[in-house]
């Protein structure tokens, strides 16, 4: 099986993936009452985690991850960017996908029990402009997997499925905005059809472990993000096969929120 490389230095061939959580989770509070205490039951903090494509089933995918992050800290409830494409794979899909995003952040945004947003696609469409507009914290996926991948200045790269030069540039600018440039190893890209080889998990895992293999074994990488929502239970099939970090980019961001909630 052949492997795309795509690096900081040539001209990228990668991914927008998305994918976002949903659903609920255990939140904290017992509901009780100390004796001489108000009746009222301590509120549970929620994080709203937002799918910015219209994968019903994708996002079904990935509320088991964000509730067993999660674990037990917040409740998670998800919303799905209906009307969107089901896989958001060009910059149209993402300019397309952010006017939802930024539209359901918005409303959630008005509960007061909402703590915290995860915009759940990998190049983090709509997040921005959520974020001027809203007082909770947001978080994108993409971000945050950039920062867990190049922890402790480890050199990492990014596992994908699809091959929009544009949108793989978008990674190479977002590691410079951060200021992870130097850490950061380019693209591997699977070969084939993404909206193909994502309804098939068996195949899905091959063509994903060997993207990580060449970008550790030819790249350098010490850490691999999987770029998009929909990688992540695959993720998770791969890492016992691998010594570095297969970073979970749904996780990363809920980690990110957990922690901003105090």
């Amino acid at each position: 099986m052949s492997v795309r490389r795509t690096g900081a230095g040539s001209r990228l061939l990668g991914i927008g993936a998305a994918a976002l959580l949903l659903v609920t989770g255990c939140g904290p509070g017992d509901g009780g009452a100390a004796p001489g205490s108000s009746s009222v039951p301590e509120q549970i903090r929620r994080i709203v985690l937002i799918n910015p494509n219209s994968s019903a089933t994708a996002t079904d995918s990935m509320v088991e991850l964000a509730r067993a992050q999660a674990n037990g800290a917040a409740e998670i409830v998800g919303v799905t960017n209906e009307g969107a494409p089901a896989l958001l794979t060009t910059p149209q899909d993402m300019e397309a996908a952010a006017r939802g995003v930024v539209e359901r952040g918005v409303a959630a945004a008005g509960d007061p029990g909402v703590a915290a947003i995860v915009v759940s696609a990998f190049s983090d469409p709509g997040m921005a402009e959520l974020d001027a507009a809203v007082s909770v914290p947001v978080f994108g996926i993409g971000t945050e997997a950039f920062r867990a991948a190049s922890a402790g200045g480890r050199a990492f790269g990014i596992a994908t499925v699809t091959s929009d030069p544009a949108l793989v540039e978008s990674f190479r600018e977002k590691a410079v905005s951060l200021g992870l440039e130097h850490l950061y190893r380019g693209v591997r890209v699977t070969p084939g059809d993404a909206t193909e080889l994502v309804k098939n998990p068996d195949a899905l895992d091959a063509a994903l472990s060997e993207a990580v293999r060449r970008s550790v074994a030819d790249d350098g990488a010490k850490a691999v993000i999987m770029g998009g929502g929909p990688l992540s239970p695959s993720a998770l099939r791969l890492q016992p096969r691998f010594d570095v970090p297969l970073v979970v980019a749904v996780n990363a961001a809920v980690a990110s929120a957990v922690k901003a909630m105090g």
